[in-house]
């Protein structure tokens, strides 16, 4: 894992590595396949607590593990962006990553796909693509979606493109508006 910085190699160290290869067409396989990956996210959610850097709430989205859906955010100049997560495992899964969507950021950036996926393809799936079937859904959101919010949430809120929810959230308050006097 050349490249990526001390912190995040002994963050992905402690992430259990899967050994089944199976997806969601597998049947029994496919069920011990999600025990793993719910194992490796349960010790990536206590690593992150642990080191006070929790950033995001998923959970299986349908019986089978095969759609997924949460919340994730990012803290910048200290104020928290929240963005609905969601993601379908391929059919092709584990050799194929999920493409984790947030949907709403679609068309603020470049570095995404139609329908808010995120882009991944340069960095992340070779290493995925060398290190299946052992990377699961917790690497894809350590080493693909991470990184990603680190390098685009900051540029999406300082252009304006992405606002913090309380500065939605009171636009006559913005704009100086005072509010009627009572007669």
């Amino acid at each position: 894992m050349e490249g990526w910085d001390k912190g995040t190699k002994s963050v992905v160290g402690e992430i259990p590595l899967l050994s089944i290869r199976a997806g969601p067409r597998d049947g029994e396989a496919w069920r011990q396949r999600l025990k793993e990956e719910y194992r490796a996210l349960i010790a990536y959610t206590s690593v992150n607590k642990a080191k006070d850097n929790d950033w995001f709430r998923i959970s299986a989205a349908n019986p089978e593990g095969a759609r997924w859906e949460g919340t994730c955010w990012y803290v910048h100049n200290l104020r928290r962006y929240e963005f609905p997560l969601q993601f379908d495992i391929p059919v092709a899964y584990p050799q194929v990553a999920p493409e984790i969507e947030l949907p709403t950021l679609d068309g603020k950036t470049h570095k995404m796909y139609r329908g808010g996926k995120i882009c991944l393809t340069v960095h992340f799936k070779p290493l995925w693509a060398k290190n299946c079937p052992r990377f699961g859904i917790a690497h894809a959101l350590c080493l693909g979606l991470a990184p990603w919010l680190a390098a685009e949430v900051p540029i999406l809120v300082d252009s304006g493109m992405v606002k913090h929810k309380d500065d939605e959230a009171a636009p006559s308050e913005a704009s100086g508006s005072a509010p009627a006097a009572a007669s």
